[in-house]
């Protein structure tokens, strides 16, 4: 399915499949208040359109560990009809593709299991904290630059 950029699907859709694939406390979790008040990094943020709907959607956020500027990835979302067809995979392929030789590493809350697959691991994130619960092996960083980060850093909205 071609994806386009986020920045093309209304907001009001985007927050709909959110709504669908995560619910409507899904503003209550941590990675909300990681990124709170940041605007979406248009260049990494994607959308698949079907039948003029938006059935899936990748997002990233600038944050920040302590002092030093990562990038937030997810939500992932794939409306719960179109799940298990490869749409998950596919966005994050084509967010991973648009990283930019300047972009800092990426962090996400999600499981490993899933997300190991796309080169990221909770190595190197066991001291950092977040603003709201979580489990600290889905706490994944992918870094394939292999940027000096900080062994202890709180993460938060980048400042």
């Amino acid at each position: 399915m071609p994806l386009i950029s986020l920045n093309q699907v209304p907001p009001s859709e985007v927050e709909a499949l959110l709504d669908d694939a995560f619910g409507t406390d899904r503003h209550q979790r941590t990675a909300y208040l990681l990124r709170t008040g940041m605007p979406v990094v248009d260049h990494l943020s994607f959308g698949i359109v079907e039948d003029g709907q938006c059935i899936g959607s990748v997002q990233c956020w600038p944050i920040a560990a302590d002092s030093t500027h990562i990038l937030l990835v997810g939500p992932v979302a794939v409306a719960p009809a179109w799940q298990n067809r490869g749409l998950g995979h596919q966005l994050m392929n084509a967010m991973l593709a648009a990283i930019l030789p300047d972009d800092p590493p990426t962090v996400m809350i999600g499981d490993p299991e899933y997300y190991g697959r796309f080169g990221f691991d909770a190595e190197g994130t066991s001291q950092w904290s977040l603003p709201g619960p979580w489990e600290p092996r889905r706490l994944l960083l992918r870094n394939p630059n292999h940027m000096a980060l900080p062994v202890q850093a709180t993460l938060g909205p980048r400042r």
